[in-house]
Parts: structure tokens; sequence; C-alpha cells
């Protein structure tokens, strides 16, 4: 089965074109769903968080308080890649039982914001970047999660470039305008990777 890894900056629009690749029939793995499964009350992971960084980094309902969690993270490098050697070897472990209970679908979406900055990935067949340019980034993002510029800008110094999105894409798809603009954009790549597929069942 054809694997293709997702990627894209913060307010990319990744979560929009993996839902429309979802309604054409691809598989989606969503590795920050994942992350967030992995991070719920009362996981191990959660218990370490906490230990880490005390209660206050938890909501009034015991979840954490993502905001706060942010905050630190991206504010102190060794923090966040705290947090990463922790998460990334679970939630790659997850990414692969989530692929091998893939049934009756012609390809797979996996959703790896970091994907660039994380290559090689011995997971992926293909990387496709949905490619946005850094002020509509910003915008998108402001008016999605209610977030300071401060903070939005400080995750996207933390990501990979565009231009080094671009370099290591096999495909992209621009999210520059409409909706309908990137729904057609998502058929045509859904297309094409049932093409790929198809290629790999002949030779295989």
């Amino acid at each position: 089965m054809l694997t293709v890894g997702m990627t894209g900056g913060i307010g990319s629009g990744k979560s929009t074109a993996a839902d429309q690749f979802f309604h054409l029939g691809a598989g989606i793995i969503d590795t920050d769903m994942i992350a967030r499964q992995l991070v719920s009350m009362g996981k191990p992971i959660w218990q370490a968080i906490v230990t880490r960084f005390g209660e206050e980094i938890l909501s009034a309902d015991r979840n954490l308080n993502r905001d706060k969690l942010k905050k630190i993270i991206f504010s102190h490098r060794k923090e966040k890649q705290w947090l990463e050697d922790l998460l990334h070897p679970q939630i790659r472990r997850t990414v692969e039982q989530q692929i091998k209970q893939q049934i009756n679908i012609p390809y797979c979406i996996i959703v790896i914001p970091l994907l660039t900055e994380n290559l090689p990935n011995p997971l992926i067949d293909r990387i496709l970047v949905i490619d946005t340019k850094e002020t509509l980034q910003l915008q998108r993002t402001m008016q999605r999660d209610n977030t300071s510029t401060n903070l939005i800008q400080a995750i996207m110094s933390t990501q990979a470039t565009r231009e080094q999105r671009l370099v290591a894409a096999d495909d992209v798809i621009e999210n520059n305008t409409t909706l309908e603009a990137l729904a057609d954009a998502v058929r045509k790549m859904h297309d094409f990777y049932l093409e790929l597929q198809q290629e790999i069942i002949q030779h295989s």
C-alpha cells in the first residue's frame, strides 16, 4: 500500500486537506491526534509531563493545558527536545500499528507536521507538502486559535522553512486561495495516488 507523509507549516491547512482526502476514500493517520491521545489524563506520558512541569501545567479538569505547554516548549529549546524525545518514539510505534490496520483502502495519508524536520522516515513512500504563504499561516492560525502573534512566530521559527519543505517534497498542493481550489487540488492528487497504487500492484 502506498503511504504518503503529508506535512506543512502551522496554519497551512493540513487538517482540511486530510478531511478532503478521507472523503475521497484515502486512509488517514493523524500524528497530532495520536499525540493528544498519548497525553490524555492518566496516561504515562501525561504523568511524565506533570512530573516535569508541575500541576500548574494542568487545566481545572486536570487535562493538560496545551496553551501553557506550548508557551513553555516554544520558549525553551531544551524542554521542546525533552517532550519530543518522550513522544516521538511512541507516536511512531502507534503509526506503525495503524498502518497495519488500514484495510481495503487504496493508499494512506499520514499527517506529520514535523516530517521535514525528521527525515528520513522509513514509514512513508512519498512526501506531500501543503504549501501556504507565511503571511497566510499567521493570519489563519490567529483566527483559528486566538493565539498571539509572538507565539505563532515562535512556533514557526522552530519549524522547517517553507523552502526546506518544498525541497523535500515529492508532491505539492498550494493552499493560498479558496477552499474550492484546495478541494480541486486534492482531487487531482487523489487521482494521481490511485494511479501510483495501481502501478505498485502491477509490479508486486
